[in-house]
């Protein structure tokens, strides 16, 4: 009797190292899931703003031929353009995209002064090409968001983030951008004067 408690006590043993040996590998699998559909969010980011910042210097050309006087504004945005470039982690590439979404929304204010350049085919087109870019970013983003939610709670809910210490896995950082076609709400003053 003796002894088939002891043995009894070494396969619950074996049996509980077993089921938290499958356990761990388990929730560091999901974890490496997470990890990688987060990466596959940041790509997705990645790519549209690629794709945004091929189309700064051609809105430039567009608003340089009519707003000439306004060199400033226009040399800005090449140069925030140029220092923007994807790269880095998500807090220094949402900087830098915010300084150039900001210097976008300057060329369109300063766009709206000329009614012949709204008018203008091809400054439509690069409008309509923007904000169709903007569109995939933020749907990029929300994906990514998404992710890193995900992840995120993988890595703080318990018992998972026991594994995620034991392995490296850290929180990540969600990405906020704001939007170059998005128009400011128009500010009313209800005083009286």
């Amino acid at each position: 009797m003796i002894a088939s408690a002891g043995t009894a006590a070494v396969v619950a043993g074996a049996v509980l190292a077993a089921g938290l040996g499958m356990w761990t590998a388990f929730a560091f699998n999901r974890l490496v899931r997470d990890r990688n559909l987060l990466r596959e969010g940041w790509s997705g980011i990645d790519v549209q703003l690629k794709r945004r910042h091929n189309l700064v210097p051609n809105l430039v050309e567009a608003v340089k031929g009519y707003a000439r006087h306004e060199k400033t504004v226009l040399e800005d945005a090449a140069a925030i353009r140029a220092a923007a470039a994807p790269g880095g982690g998500v807090k220094e590439t949402e900087g830098r995209e915010n300084a150039l979404t900001d210097q976008l929304k300057r060329l369109f204010a300063l766009a709206e002064s000329y009614p012949e350049l709204k008018a203008d085919r091809n400054f439509r087109t690069l409008m309509e090409q923007l904000a169709q870019i903007e569109d995939a970013l933020q749907m990029a983003r929300r994906y990514y968001n998404g992710a890193v939610r995900n992840y995120n709670i993988r890595v703080q809910q318990f018992p998972s983030n026991a594994v995620a210490a034991a392995f490296g896995f850290r929180q990540e950082e969600f990405f906020q951008l704001a939007s170059a076609t998005d128009r400011a709400a128009p500010k009313v003053d209800m005083q009286q004067q």
